[in-house]
């Protein structure tokens, strides 16, 4: 996609500085320079800070984190491989043409390019032609990949958008190749939110794809007739102009329409965040403006939430609810000891404020649980929640973990059992 953002020399911008993040205060209320904006914890789906975050708008070229979701769920099924050649279609790469889309140079219509190739020109340098190669290959053609990619939003829970293509270009750069039904100037449009229910599900299901979108720059067909380098539109990578550390993607996208976005994510203070930003104010003057907002949306998350332990690994919880026996039943032991199975911790405002946690066990103890038992078996399970003005994304509802057994405990013989059910059976009928 065409991107306002000009490239620089890498060379030069190690010598700016780099951005670092700010406790913000809490009686200076943050407002995102954007239309739009969210932040949230992906492991939980606790909403952080959302601005307008269910307005559909247009997303631009992030619209690419569908289609990397999908191609990265079409390898794991085996129907696609990294290694497999595909050509481009005319209309792919009568787009390598045309100046109004970011795309690759290719130089020969007829030379076939690898599925890692394609990913990797898709999601680092947003290569238009590169998106709607791996779509014809996945869905048969573009249309029917983005009825897919429909079909996977509404598993999702997002009906409230609209995708007419799976790279995020206006439909007046497409000519004659358009979704059935959209307008020659339609454009993918989808919510704050729904960004950030996406890059969620992309990141918790395929986190190999940080190790794409981290990278500043990649060699594209080694060797072939169009090998080149790759330069990322992230400018939040290490060595680039807005440099933030921990920065680790996702996705830029800039349109007329849809202005400058960033969906980012990084880790700071020992917990994740994904960031959102759509159409950042000023972007028309200021080539940063979305690294701008999205740097100020991560000060405004980690200067006012942290990463609290609430389980060790191994330690009887301090919480009194907190189970620490099961009861067992047809077992040569009558009872198993139970502890946190690992180290857990949950992002909790820095301030109380409003918000009101929760822990809650889905057994009590000394509750039942029948042998077999294997050590480190789960046997109970531990939901935190945090209820607040923010809430959480659909779908997602606060974080789980789990006490397991410390001990195997093995089933008595047959014998046995069979008189501890007739002892059972006695007690409850009479």
């Amino acid at each position: 996609m065409k991107q306002v953002v000009s490239r620089v020399m890498l060379g030069l911008v190690l010598l700016l500085p780099v951005i670092q993040p700010l406790q913000v205060m809490a009686d200076d209320p943050y407002d995102a320079p954007a239309k739009a904006a969210i932040a949230i914890d992906p492991d939980s789906g606790k909403i952080l800070y959302a601005k307008n975050a269910d307005e559909p708008l247009g997303i631009a070229s992030t619209t690419k984190l569908i289609t990397a979701y999908m191609t990265l769920d079409a390898i794991k099924k085996g129907t696609l491989h990294w290694d497999d050649k595909v050509e481009m279609s005319e209309y792919a790469y009568a787009l390598t043409q045309d100046p109004q889309a970011s795309n690759i140079a290719v130089k020969d219509p007829t030379e076939a390019f690898s599925i890692r190739d394609l990913f990797n020109a898709a999601m680092i340098q947003s290569a238009n032609s590169a998106a709607i190669t791996l779509a014809e290959k996945i869905g048969g053609s573009e249309p029917k990949f983005v009825d897919m990619m429909k079909t996977q939003l509404a598993y999702w829970g997002i009906t409230d958008g609209k995708l007419v293509n799976a790279s995020g270009l206006n439909n007046s750069v497409l000519g004659k190749n358009i979704y059935p039904g959209s307008s020659e100037t339609d454009e993918n449009m989808l919510s704050a939110k729904d960004l950030a229910i996406i890059s969620q599900h992309l990141i918790r299901d395929f986190p190999e794809v940080l190790d794409v979108t981290k990278q500043t720059i990649a060699t594209f067909d080694k060797g072939g007739a169009s090998e080149q380098t790759l330069a990322t539109y992230n400018y939040m990578l290490q060595g680039l102009p807005a440099v933030r550390n921990g920065v680790d993607g996702l996705k830029t996208g800039t349109t007329e329409f849809a202005g400058a976005c960033f969906v980012g994510t990084t880790v700071q203070n020992n917990f994740r965040i994904i960031t959102v930003i759509l159409h950042a104010d000023n972007a028309e003057t200021d080539d940063y403006a979305r690294f701008t907002a999205t740097g100020g949306l991560m000060n405004e998350v980690y200067g006012n939430w942290q990463a609290k332990t609430i389980a060790t690994k191994g330690i009887k919880m301090e919480n009194p609810d907190a189970p620490t026996k099961m009861t067992v039943i047809d077992g040569k032991q009558n009872s198993v000891k139970v502890l946190p199975n690992d180290d857990f911790s949950a992002v909790v405002p820095m301030v109380d404020n409003d918000t009101k946690t929760t822990i809650t066990f889905d057994k009590k103890q000394d509750a039942p649980v029948t042998a077999a038992i294997e050590k480190n078996q789960k046997l109970v399970k531990v939901s935190f929640q945090i209820k607040d003005k923010l809430g959480y994304l659909p779908g997602s509802d606060g974080n789980t973990f789990y006490l397991t057994a410390t001990k195997a405990v093995p089933r008595s013989n047959a014998v046995k059992v069979m008189w501890n059910h007739f002892v059972r059976f006695v007690n409850d009928k009479l």
